[in-house]
């Protein structure tokens, strides 16, 4: 799993992790760098203690010596005062003139090793160049815990009158037991705190996200068409309550827009409807006003045809009636309004410009031949395909990408029109009522797409039924005759 598909919890955990085990390593480098910086700093301050103590000793024996103070004689000031120092002091050192030749020795600080008896020109050069006139040699052949110090002598008078060397060994083995032992208690410190740190990870990790898991679950179950519940937590963080307030501020504003809006529609498409039927209205009142207002102009009581002028008057009254009757019923029944207009089509070219108003990318249209006529409606047609592809489209999650089949075909003397989505399916539960008027589960539209074109099918004789399954589509199929 790669990084960017971690989780938010997975990588909280980790991150936690890593800063444990990099602040484990750290401490032990800066622990490891500490103990070797004190054996330094302490080998060095040692070994300076004693070149100072053995500088006193010497200048003590040159005060109290009869012989004359110099290079020359220093030989025999120091044939057994050298050894006497070195015992006293606890170190052993040697005496080199100022040419580098060996003038007395106390004993070799190795047994194995003799002492050089002339000192090495690189030595001398750096003495002579340095104004502290000390210099400290590390010995690279014993791993570096072997140094060695040379500085310069001087007599009563400041002159240089001698080299000194004071061989030194680095004796770090119970500095280095103390590190490893620590090192040791350290590692098992570092266990422990780490198996507590992934428990502590873990948890924290879990209670950081659970917020955030809840929020995002009803954020994913948010839908403009259904009422959505607000989130209510207990103890959250100050970011977290921020964002639980801003998710229900904007519920709180998603069903005040949605009520609107499927308030303003259904307000415009019954006023549109009620405009329909006002004018299909007017269209037989017309004649009955024309036909009452010249009967009152012709009435004559003593007209010997009168009985038969009523009876005219009266069929005329009330075929306009039954024309407002049947208006009322297509009005009901969403059949007739407004009227057919039939013609023969070829209906693979009216269901191609159907499908126009909606993206390509959404839309796999075929059809069973290049042709294929049939009297319909054109509008009503229309009407149909838009409607079951308008629906198909809807049904689908938002989170998923519409993928629409719409499929035309004819078989002996039917026409068959089926429209497939990759929806979220039609429950059970309401099953029987889509095709009630005024039924919806969406927050827009009358409830009357679905009856609407029930209704234009059955007038051509035709039927409409669907298949279904939660959670992969539905498809519906419409058939009706070519003539």
């Amino acid at each position: 799993m790669t990084k960017r598909n971690l989780s938010l919890s997975s990588r909280i955990f980790f991150y936690m992790i890593l800063l444990v085990v990099l602040a484990s390593i750290l401490i032990a480098a800066v622990t490891v760098y500490q103990y070797n910086e004190q054996s330094q700093d302490y080998h060095r301050m040692r070994l300076e203690r004693k070149e100072a103590q053995l500088v006193s000793s010497i200048n003590y024996v040159l005060k109290e010596s009869s012989w004359e103070i110099k290079t020359e004689t220093l030989a025999l000031i120091f044939k057994d005062k050298i050894y006497e120092i070195a015992n006293i002091q606890n170190v052993a050192f040697n005496l080199y003139d100022l040419k580098g030749d060996l003038i007395k020795s106390s004993k070799p600080w190795l047994k194995n090793d003799s002492v050089p008896e002339q000192l090495p020109n690189y030595i001398l050069d750096t003495l002579g160049r340095i104004t502290s006139k000390r210099f400290v040699e590390k010995n690279k052949l014993l791993d570096g815990n072997y140094r060695s110090s040379y500085s310069i002598l001087n007599d009563q008078y400041s002159k240089p009158l001698a080299i000194l060397n004071v061989p030194y060994f680095d004796d770090d083995s119970l500095n280095s037991g103390e590190l490893k032992e620590f090192l040791g208690r350290l590692g098992y410190a570092y266990i422990i705190m780490m198996l507590v740190a992934i428990a502590f990870a873990y948890f924290m990790s879990k209670l950081i996200t659970k917020s955030i898991k809840t929020i995002s679950d009803k954020m994913y179950e948010t839908r403009f068409e259904k009422r959505n519940k607000k989130i209510a937590l207990e103890g959250e963080t100050t970011e977290i309550k921020l964002l639980v307030e801003s998710y229900n501020n904007m519920i709180d504003a998603l069903e005040e827009s949605a009520q609107k809006l499927a308030s303003s529609e259904r307000e415009q498409a019954w006023r549109e409807m009620a405009k329909q039927v006002a004018h299909e209205v007017k269209n037989p009142l017309t004649p009955m006003r024309l036909s009452v207002q010249s009967f009152q102009r012709m009435f004559d009581p003593k007209d010997p045809n009168i009985h038969k002028k009523v009876e005219e008057y009266s069929k005329t009254l009330i075929q306009q009636i039954d024309t407002m009757s049947k208006i009322a019923e297509a009005f009901s029944s969403f059949a007739k309004m407004p009227a057919q207009k039939l013609e023969q089509l070829d209906i693979v070219q009216v269901v191609e410009r159907a499908l126009e108003i909606f993206p390509a990318d959404m839309i796999k249209f075929n059809a069973s031949s290049r042709q294929i006529n049939a009297t319909v409606d054109r509008d009503q047609l229309n009407r149909i395909v838009t409607n079951l592809v308008k629906n198909a489209i809807q049904s689908v999650p938002e989170q998923t990408t519409p993928n629409i089949e719409v499929k035309l075909s004819e078989k002996v003397s039917k026409i068959y029109i089926q429209v497939k989505d990759n929806g979220s399916g039609i429950d059970d539960t309401i099953g029987e009522k889509i095709f009630e008027p005024k039924f919806t589960t969406k927050t827009s539209g009358m409830g009357l797409g679905l009856p609407m074109i029930k209704n234009i099918i059955e007038t051509y004789n035709g039927e409409i039924s669907y298949k279904t399954t939660l959670g992969q589509g539905t498809e519906f199929t419409v058939s009706f005759p070519k003539k």
